[in-house]
């Protein structure tokens, strides 16, 4: 059975996280390019599964580990669902994914029953227009896992420019892409809501620390007027943007990420979507664990173990945060302003198959031990030590605005 390396006395061997090999590879591409001592020292294993080891995860099969948020539930059809339920808004919504009114939305088995009343493609259908986060193990990916929507002119900057990264992104895939750009020397600005903080900060602690570390801490409360306009100012001073917003929150916010591309030479926008940042995909919502039952992760398992399951944890989060670094450095170097949009599931579905190319039969062996480990704990990997303090909300809100009052 493939392991992740183990350090000392750190606990039982586990199966290899697939597509850990995968990310490796694209981390040691991006140290090569920035000569970061920072970034040669992680690797795959440690960013795909470093939550789940701190979290003490166990592999769950057709539910996703941790909190359990998502599941894999049969259809009519005779095809795989993944519902995922992380908001109490989602299971609010219920009722109207199934036309069943009367649905008692806290009982599991009720919502299990329910799916297989129905076929899988009214339900993805009918679930991405209200909002969920939705996916079947047998679609395709609908956009490219990387798209440049909008150019701006170029930017020439001096030597020894040190680069502004704005992150007003949360959760995981986004704030690890300002995680890795912090490791090449970038000042990073993560910016929070003092109504609607990052959530990991307080359901993750151990997770927003590794990947907030060294970060400025700005609350902003984009209903105020003039904190917008005080906020759109630092973005036309920045290098760099991460967001990881639907376009109508976006518009609904007042900040136009085209038009500022197109009018701030070498500004670089990262738009982290779930499946597309362009067309209908755009309004689709997605995270890490229903997208990579879209990226083909899941169906890639059945096929090789006959099992349906969950691989890895939100394992399309830690893959896009990687792709996202690469793309935002690429776009940086060139001096070009761009917009740049990550489909999750895309991205997923890209390293599968790139992996599939580099070492099939390895891939195969993997899948088949992840399959096996069914209620094994996730890999054991040695945590991070931190490298840096991880600032409280608004430390440095007078530091970049100082013509606001505290927030």
């Amino acid at each position: 059975m493939p392991t992740e390396p183990q350090a000392g006395n750190a606990g039982p061997r586990g199966p290899a996280i697939p597509l850990a090999r995968w990310a490796s590879r694209q981390l040691d591409a991006l140290a090569r390019e920035t000569g970061s001592a920072g970034l040669a020292a992680l690797d795959g294993p440690t960013l795909l599964g470093e939550r789940g080891s701190n979290g003490g995860y166990v592999i769950n099969g057709k539910v996703s580990a941790g909190l359990g948020g998502s599941r894999l539930l049969p259809t009519r059809d005779g095809r795989w669902f993944a519902l995922t339920i992380i908001r109490e808004v989602d299971r609010e919504l219920l009722p109207a994914l199934f036309g069943e009114p009367d649905l008692d939305i806290r009982d599991a088995d009720a919502i299990a029953a329910a799916v297989l009343r129905h076929d899988a493609d009214e339900l993805l259908e009918r679930g991405r227009s209200l909002g969920l986060p939705v996916a079947c193990s047998d679609e395709r990916p609908k956009a490219g896992a990387v798209e440049i929507m909008t150019r701006g002119a170029a930017r020439q900057r001096p030597a020894g420019h040190k680069a502004l990264v704005v992150d007003l992104s949360a959760i995981w895939s986004g704030p690890l892409i300002g995680h890795l750009l912090w490791q090449t020397g970038m000042d990073v600005v993560k910016v929070e809501s003092p109504t609607r903080p990052d959530l990991i900060r307080r359901d993750d602690p151990a997770t927003f620390d590794l990947i907030n570390q060294g970060k400025a801490n700005v609350l902003i409360d984009l209903a105020d007027a003039r904190q917008k306009a005080e906020l759109v100012a630092l973005i036309r001073r920045a290098d760099i943007v991460i967001e990881s917003s639907r376009p109508r929150a976006l518009r609904h916010l007042g900040i136009d990420a085209d038009v500022l591309v197109r009018e701030v030479p070498g500004l670089v926008w990262l738009s982290v979507t779930g499946h597309g940042a362009t067309g209908e995909p755009a309004n689709w919502v997605g995270i890490g664990n229903d997208c990579a039952v879209a990226g083909g992760l899941s169906r890639a398992l059945v096929e090789i173990t006959g099992e349906i399951g969950f691989v890895g944890d939100a394992i399309a989060d830690p893959l896009t945060g990687i792709i996202g670094a690469r793309e935002a450095l690429r776009a940086y170097r060139s001096g070009e302003a761009q917009r740049i949009g990550l489909s999750m599931s895309a991205i997923v579905a890209t390293a599968l198959a790139e992996e599939r190319a580099f070492d099939p039969g390895l891939l195969e062996a993997e899948l088949r031990a992840w399959g096996e480990a069914t209620g094994k704990r996730f890999p054991c990997i040695p945590r991070r030590a931190l490298l840096a303090e991880v600032r409280q909300p608004g430390a440095d809100t007078r530091r970049y605005f100082p013509h606001l009052a505290p927030c």
